[in-house]
C-alpha cells in the first residue's frame, strides 16, 4: 500500500485522463462518463444506460432544487450538468485533469447553466475549509485513494458534509482473497499509476469507523462488465480514428485494459459497488420509512418540473 502526495495524485490522473478528449470520445458516450453504466434492460444501449446512472445517483442522494453538491473527481462533468439541470441544485465539480475541467466549463457554457454549476481544475483536498456541501458524490474515486490513504479521505468528506448530509461512494473492489497478478502489474506501469482497490467490506469498515450511517449498498457488478464491453466494442469501431490521436501502443494498451476488464468483471475477480452513507446530526428527525421503488422507477419528468416551478 502507498501513501500518495498531492503531487503524485496530480501527475497519475494527468497521465490516465489528459491522453485526448477526443481519444475518449472514441469509446465513450455523448456525456463522456467513464463509469459503470445503469442498465433497465440488458440488452441497452451505452448512452441511455449513463443517463440511467447518472438519474440514479441523484435520485440515491434525493436531491432537491437548492441544495449544494459536491462532485468529488467530476471527470468530464456529466453528474454537474445533470443534477442542475434536472434536479435543480447547486452543483459544483472538482478535477486534477485539465482536460477534463476545460471540457466540462465548455459543456456548462453551452447548456447556459452557470448560475447553477461548476468545475473546477484542483484538488478537492484544496477547497476551503469553510467549504460546505448538502449532499457528496465520489463515483470512481475511491479507487485512486488506497486503503492507506481511506481514513484520511472519508474524514475530509465528512468535514465537507453537513449534519445529516449524504454521501454516495461508488467505486470498483477486489474480491476477498485477491492476489497481485501480472495483470495487475500491466494496469498499474500503463494504465491506472495510482490504482488501488480494497475489498467491500474493508470499505465499509472504514465507512463506519468515519462515523457514517451506513443506509444502503448495491453491487452493480454486471452492469460494469457490459459497460466495459461496449467501451472496447466502441473503440474498435472507432481504431483508425483512436489510433490517429494517440497512436498504435496506446490504443492497443487502452483496448486490453477495457477488454480484460470486461472479463474480469464478468468473472467476478472484481466488482462495484454503490454505498449510500449518512453524517448524523444530533437533532434531526428520525428518517421516514422508505423504500427502493423510488429509485428504480422509469425516469420521467417529475424531477424537470419541479425544478421548473424552484425557478
Amino acid at each position: 500500500m502507498r501513501f500518495r502526495t498531492k503531487r503524485f495524485d496530480q501527475q497519475a490522473i494527468g497521465y490516465h485522463y489528459d491522453l485526448s478528449n477526443d481519444f475518449y470520445a472514441c469509446f465513450l458516450d455523448p456525456r463522456m462518463v467513464y463509469t459503470c453504466a445503469y442498465y433497465r434492460r440488458p440488452d441497452g444501449d451505452l448512452a441511455t444506460a449513463q443517463e440511467d446512472k447518472l438519474d440514479l445517483v441523484c435520485r440515491k442522494l434525493d436531491l432537491k432544487p437548492g441544495e449544494r453538491l459536491l462532485d468529488v473527481g467530476c471527470g468530464w462533468g456529466a453528474l454537474v450538468l445533470w443534477a442542475a439541470e434536472r434536479y435543480g441544485v447547486e452543483a459544483h465539480g472538482v478535477t486534477l485533469s485539465k482536460a477534463q475541467a476545460e471540457w466540462a466549463q465548455a459543456a456548462i457554457r453551452r447548456a447556459g447553466l452557470g448560475a447553477r454549476a461548476r468545475v473546477e481544475y484542483r484538488d478537492w483536498r484544496d477547497l476551503p475549509p469553510s467549504a460546505r456541501y448538502d449532499k457528496v458524490a465520489a463515483i470512481g474515486v475511491i479507487e485512486h485513494v488506497g486503503p492507506r490513504n481511506t481514513p484520511a479521505y472519508l474524514a475530509a468528506v465528512w468535514e465537507r458534509l453537513a449534519p445529516g448530509g449524504l454521501f454516495l461512494n461508488h467505486g470498483i473492489t477486489h474480491e476477498k482473497g485477491w492476489r497481485y497478478t501480472g495483470m495487475s502489474r500491466f494496469l498499474e506501469r500503463y494504465v491506472f499509476p495510482n490504482g488501488e482497490l480494497q475489498n467491500v467490506s474493508d470499505t465499509l469498515d472504514a465507512v463506519e469507523r468515519a462515523r457514517f450511517e451506513v443506509l444502503d449498498v448495491e453491487s452493480l457488478r454486471p452492469h460494469y462488465a457490459r459497460t466495459t464491453r461496449q467501451w472496447a466494442e466502441r473503440l474498435m469501431a472507432n481504431a483508425d480514428t483512436a489510433r490517429a490521436l494517440v497512436g498504435e501502443r496506446a490504443f492497443r494498451i487502452w483496448l486490453a485494459y477495457l477488454a480484460s476488464s470486461s472479463a474480469a468483471f464478468g468473472q467476478g475477480t472484481i466488482g462495484l459497488y454503490q454505498t449510500l452513507a449518512r453524517r448524523p446530526a444530533a437533532a434531526a428527525a428520525p428518517l421516514a420509512p422508505s423504500t427502493r421503488e423510488r429509485w428504480y422507477a422509469p425516469r420521467a419528468a417529475a424531477a424537470g418540473a419541479a425544478v421548473r416551478e424552484a425557478g
